[in-house]
């Protein structure tokens, strides 16, 4: 029998005690593999809706389903020891009603072993996250730029372009915290009001395209690793791309170039 004690891995009680202690590394993750060489460097893993366009290659996230949530919530559980696992909840899984939010988030949990839900929405969706919180599932929230409504929102873009886009901001963020989730994320945010809404919250901010200002920040780990030739407003720590690219054309030369005895190894 091992006499080494099985680490424990984070939850979202651990992500909230952060706060003005130590900054939140978080990175998405949709596979095993992948999550396994996260796992050891991040404190929160994201199995995000992003997904659907980073995987499946949809224009955006509206079309991901419950189900396509549930299968890599799942893979994702099987490569983690350390880090808290949230997953998002699919646009029109949790809208309807706050009862139908409840039995789509409980199902998801289930079914994934993860540790809290994440979804999106301000003031409007307060009453929902408070409904959940009250019911044992932990909130993730996500405020500012709300990808799963860009078609109401006039595409991707910078918050706060007016008085009243902000203060409607300022009164979102509250209105998630006072409901009760653990943390939430500002995306696409100014740094000044960013920095203004994580002073002012006791929960910790986690910043995308919201600055440094954030508590911490999350990336699509996909866009870090440089695996897409598309603008990024993403700092790329590699070009898993370029390697990739030319991995695969060492490949094809070997296979073209003669029988192919060449492209495999034998053992």
């Amino acid at each position: 029998m091992s006499t080494h004690a099985k680490q424990k891995r984070l939850s979202t009680a651990s992500i909230r005690a952060m706060k003005g202690r130590d900054r939140v590394v978080c990175l998405t993750a949709y596979t095993t593999p992948i999550a396994r060489l996260l796992d050891p460097y991040c404190d929160l893993l994201l199995v995000g809706d992003s997904l659907g366009m980073v995987l499946y290659g949809m224009d955006t996230t509206a079309s991901v389903s419950l189900d396509m949530m549930t299968a890599h919530g799942r893979a994702v559980m099987r490569g983690v020891e350390r880090a808290c696992v949230i997953v998002d909840l699919p646009f029109g899984s949790y809208q309807v009603s706050k009862e139908c939010a409840f039995e789509n988030a409980l199902r998801l949990m289930q079914d994934t072993g993860c540790d809290g839900v994440k979804l999106k929405g301000g003031e409007e969706m307060a009453e929902t996250v408070e409904f959940l919180v009250a019911r044992g599932i932990p909130v993730f929230g996500h405020i500012g730029l709300m990808p799963q409504l860009v078609n109401t929102a006039g595409g991707f873009r910078s918050m706060e372009h007016s008085d009243a886009e902000a203060e409607k901001i300022r009164r979102d963020a509250a209105a998630i915290e006072q409901a009760g989730a653990f943390a939430l994320v500002i995306e696409g945010t100014v740094e000044s009001l960013a920095r203004e809404i994580t002073t002012s919250l006791f929960v910790p901010t986690i910043g995308v395209g919201a600055s440094v200002a954030c508590d911490g920040q999350v990336l699509v780990a996909d866009d870090m690793f440089g695996l897409f030739d598309d603008f990024k407003f993403v700092k790329r720590f590699a070009e898993l791309g370029l390697l990739v690219s030319s991995a695969v054309q060492g490949h094809a030369l070997e296979v073209r170039d003669g029988p192919g005895a060449r492209a495999c190894k034998c053992v």
